[in-house]
């Protein structure tokens, strides 16, 4: 459970740290209160993590799902960051995330009844749009991550990054059992191994970072409650409930327990609450992890154990920073090598869903086509939108809210409200759930 807990904390750090990373210098913070940052991050991610997975009451999916730093609200947080004086930046995000995240959590028995509008063409179009939005995140870390350092893109990142591929899918291929399992963890271990005599780990967090460090409550000053503010990072939480619902509907199909609206719902609300608490201990809004929903699908372990063990491992690198510079050791172009197979698994698993989508019947086709195309846009030209209202940038920068909506409203109009008087309804394939899945939507999950 630990090794296994552990692979899902190296698989998504990167992603955890990286939004207070950013945030931290827009609001003027210098590299010490950043780490400070950093560890409250990883504290807040362990706490949501365990929301999610363990729950209480009508709280959480009960799902093998890591919640961490949403990416979402990192520009409108940015732009808050710039437009208040350095003392009131950081207490004013706070304080629009607590509203945003009460105010999700109002709205989660609501907005999990939307599921009856995510048939196969819908989750299919989503999951494959999450993975392929990954993927320029795994080839950004491939390079270097920093676009401005000088060996960003060089022959040796990449070509660490490559090695670490390599690696990884050779080890799936001829280890079996238990080690196959942690075939991800091995390669980034192997790979930050071979990492050091290149050149390219870097050992100065660890000599910097202190044994000890609890991120106190309110670290920055009391939350101050700014309207502009809280009105940005409602439309946040709502982007990110849209794609944790879809990141639900995703891993319940990869885990055999397809996600109904019960649990959509105590997926929503441990998101939320999650979120609400996060500014307590200085973190920022939480939603699911899609990278994690890769690993799920690559290694089979399914046990939501293992993920509430990542869980406390996440809590533990928050009050030790020491530890967690151990984990920040492996270098991003051998993070890069291992993300690509894991975002790849989830596309491929969009593309599964897809094939039960009934696809040469009505206009599913187009709905896919359509969905896709918009999707991408943000991946395929980043600029495409820079003309438009910041606000608006929060929902159109993300290709998975922009497919998502797209197919949601394409269903509706096709599948839904466009039929002509007479004329049956479509029929979709139904998704086939493997031996053993009608246990497991009745039983809780592992």
């Amino acid at each position: 459970m630990f090794t296994s807990g552990l692979q899902h904390v190296a698989a998504m750090y990167a992603g955890v740290v990286a939004p207070p990373m950013i945030v931290g210098p827009a609001c003027g913070l210098s590299p010490t209160e950043t780490a400070f940052l950093m560890g409250a991050s990883l504290f807040t991610a362990g706490i949501a993590t365990l929301l999610q997975t363990l729950g209480f009451w009508k709280i959480g999916a009960r799902l093998p799902f890591v919640n961490g730093v949403s990416f979402a609200g990192v520009t409108p947080m940015v732009a808050i960051g710039k437009a208040q004086s350095p003392g009131d930046a950081l207490p004013v995000i706070f304080g629009a995330v607590i509203v945003a995240g009460v105010l999700g959590f109002v709205l989660a028995p609501y907005f999990s009844k939307l599921v009856r509008f995510f048939p196969p063409v819908v989750t299919g179009t989503v999951i494959t749009l999450i993975g392929v939005s990954l993927l320029p995140v795994a080839f950004n870390w491939s390079q270097g991550g920093n676009a401005q350092a000088h060996d960003y893109g060089s022959l040796t990142n990449i070509g660490m990054a490559a090695l670490t591929f390599v690696i990884v899918l050779v080890l799936r291929r001829v280890l079996r059992g238990f080690l196959q399992q942690i075939s991800i963890l091995l390669g980034l271990v192997a790979g930050t191994l071979i990492a050091i005599p290149v050149g390219i780990t870097d050992f100065g967090t660890i000599t910097q970072a202190d044994p000890v460090g609890f991120p106190a409550p309110f670290h920055f000053g009391a939350p101050q409650f700014d309207a502009a503010a809280v009105i940005s990072m409602c439309i946040v939480m709502l982007v990110c409930m849209t794609e944790s619902t879809a990141d639900m509907l995703a891993l319940g199909k990869i885990v055999d327990r397809p996600a109904d609206e019960r649990t959509i719902e105590g997926g929503l609300r441990a998101d939320t609450l999650g979120t609400a608490l996060s500014p307590l201990f200085n973190g920022f809004a939480n939603s699911a992890f899609a990278q994690n929903i890769g690993l799920v699908a690559m290694t089979k372990v399914r046990s939501r154990f293992v993920v509430a063990t990542g869980g406390l491992i996440l809590i533990v690198l928050g009050l030790c920073p020491v530890a967690a510079s151990v984990i920040s050791l492996v270098p991003l172009p051998v993070l890069g090598g291992a993300g690509i197979v894991l975002f790849g698994s989830v596309a491929a698993s969009g593309i599964q869903t897809l094939a039960t989508a009934a696809m040469d019947k009505g206009e599913n086709a187009l709905i896919v086509a359509a969905a896709v195309g918009i999707g991408l846009i943000p991946i395929a030209a980043p600029r495409f939108y820079h003309d438009f209202p910041k606000d608006m940038l929060v929902v159109l920068d993300s290709g998975i809210s922009t497919g998502c909506l797209v197919a949601i409203v394409l269903n509706l109009a096709f599948n839904h409200f466009g039929k002509r008087r007479g004329e049956p309804p479509l029929e979709v394939v139904p998704q086939q759930p493997e031996r053993g899945a009608a246990d497991a939507q009745t039983a809780p999950a592992h």
